[in-house]
């Protein structure tokens, strides 16, 4: 399999980009949940469905519980996640305060590896060049695709009355 992807213009006049073509991920609409992410590590290992489930629910109230004691958490191979907000600005530092937080997310920043990409010999000496990789995309294929109705977001069926 491979993460596909189309060919998009740029057809924002005020942009420096405008009419230049960029590939655009396509994504499909059906969302990986925990009990197929669990069928699939139960292939790929020796631990029963039921126990992975139970493993990734206590995961969810593990980060919970590590993010409100302030702390990051790393999972190798997969990369490390905190808290993150914004604040409303204010006058006075004693108005500032936990209800000036007006955004709360998780934000998440993947494992890299740092990989050699060639070298360059400068005054009789090599000097190699990498890149960081990010580690969960390293081996991933990108394929152009001309369907692009997998980025469509499904329809909800209208309710009655409503005028939908």
């Amino acid at each position: 399999m491979s993460q596909k992807f189309i060919k998009s213009r740029n057809n924002n006049k005020y942009n420096a980009a405008y009419g230049k073509y960029y590939a655009e991920a396509v994504y499909d609409s059906h969302f990986v949940g925990t009990e197929e992410l669990a069928e699939f590590i139960q292939r790929q290992a020796s631990v029963k469905k039921s126990d992975i489930k139970a493993v990734l629910q206590e995961l969810g109230e593990a980060m919970k519980h590590f993010f409100e004691m302030g702390q990051k958490i790393k999972l190798d191979g997969i990369g490390i996640f905190k808290v993150g907000f914004s604040s409303i600005g204010v006058e006075k530092i004693e108005d500032c305060g936990a209800n000036t937080i007006s955004t709360r997310r998780v934000l998440f920043q993947p494992e890299t590896e740092r990989v050699v990409v060639g070298q360059e010999s400068k005054s009789g000496k090599v000097k190699l060049k990498y890149v960081n990789a990010i580690t969960l995309l390293k081996d991933v294929v990108f394929e152009e695709t001309h369907d692009n109705t997998m980025n469509a977001e499904p329809e909800s069926p209208s309710t009655p009355g409503t005028g939908d």
